[in-house]
């Protein structure tokens, strides 16, 4: 695939000592890499989403978006720290290296692990086979994911973030 580049992540994990749910994804998109921070593309559904769970208005600045993080205890990385990529396609994915979770999981109190998607599931499965933490995959808040609808999407991480 000629399209295919080398990209490195280019930022860190979001997380404070006290977060306790770690929300993976893949790799971030060529707007999120652009932005430096998470789920920056407009028409991915991850703030509403989260938002919604917690039956909040969802944040729009990157302030917003920090502090709904911090006061939910959550923390945000990738499963992928560098990989070559086709524009933002997990499906293009190749020669990926992974983020190193272990690290982050002693720097804080995280009780469960979230992966936005089954690509950041099947990324971390391959990489961390001693992580014993709880971990649940969730459907892609991302707009290629248009079979479910934003209320489903809802329903199904609320499920999981609140236990019911």
């Amino acid at each position: 695939m000629s399209d295919r580049l080398a990209v490195d992540h280019k930022f860190g994990p979001f997380y404070r000592a006290d977060s306790e749910l770690l929300i993976l994804g893949s790799f971030p998109s060529v707007k999120s890499r652009e932005e430096a921070f998470y789920y920056a593309h407009p028409q991915n559904r991850f703030w509403r989403v989260l938002a919604e769970c917690f039956g909040e208005e969802a944040p729009n600045s990157l302030e917003e978006k920090r502090l709904l993080l911090e006061s939910r205890k959550i923390a945000l990385w990738d499963s992928i720290e560098s990989c070559e990529i086709a524009g933002s396609s997990d499906s293009s994915i190749k020669n990926a290296v992974p983020t190193d979770i272990k690290s982050l999981i002693e720097k804080t109190k995280i009780k469960k692990i979230i992966f936005n998607g089954r690509a950041a599931e099947r990324w971390f499965a391959r990489c961390n086979p001693d992580i014993s933490i709880p971990c649940a995959a969730l459907p892609s808040t991302s707009p290629a994911n248009a079979s479910y609808s934003l209320e489903r999407l809802v329903f199904e991480w609320r499920h999981e973030i609140l236990g019911g």
